[in-house]
């Protein structure tokens, strides 16, 4: 049986703003309703290994959300980040900043990590992705194109990898493309069809 008709007889919340991850899991085909807009103060320990991060955000997120689960809900939530060398790069406070962080990527190597964790009232689930992704040198000229164009602001790493800058920017990657949009979508169809048959 196909994932999507398991799913009937449940309701599959997403608890996401980024219309990039509503798109996702549209394309796969996996019905979904998206979630109640809520707060979650995205905090984590200082000493938590930066690749850590996006797992532990999943889970507040999680656990913050403010409506008790019916039988048949599954609450799915996630974060993304970009690392590089070993510090989390989030989402930039402004052009400035965002122009900071792509000079850094600049002719690197990061890695993009997604944590997503999957609730009922009974259970929770989380899990990883990761992918390593190369950027060529950029030139100031191209890092101050992108940022005025496209406004990356709610981007960690101030970047998408859907946008201009994939297309021209970035050399290779080693993993899923679709987690450095901000969803593993392949690992979380796998994922959600074996925690449905547990």
């Amino acid at each position: 049986m196909l994932l999507h008709d398991k799913l009937k007889d449940y309701r599959l919340l997403l608890a996401s703003q980024s219309p990039r991850r509503r798109e996702l899991i549209a394309g796969c085909g996996l019905p979904c309703e998206l979630a109640p807009k809520y707060d979650c103060e995205e905090i984590y320990p200082e000493d938590l290994a930066a690749e850590e991060v996006p797992l532990f955000l999943s889970q507040l997120k999680s656990r913050a959300f403010p409506t008790p689960l019916a039988a048949n809900d599954i609450l799915l939530t996630a974060d993304t980040v970009v690392v590089l060398d070993g510090e989390v790069l989030g989402k930039p406070r402004d052009r400035e900043d965002a122009l900071r962080m792509l000079r850094r990527l600049s002719g690197r190597r990061h890695t993009v990590v997604s944590g997503v964790t999957f609730r009922t009232p009974q259970r929770m689930h989380t899990f990883e992705a990761r992918t390593s992704v190369w950027f060529r040198t950029l030139t100031d000229e191209e890092t101050a194109y992108y940022v005025d164009t496209f406004r990356p602001f709610d981007k960690a790493g101030a970047y998408g990898i859907q946008e201009w800058i994939g297309y021209a920017a970035i050399e290779r990657i080693e993993g899923s493309f679709y987690n450095v949009m901000g969803l593993p979508i392949q690992k979380l169809y796998t994922e959600l069809d074996k925690f449905l048959t547990r």
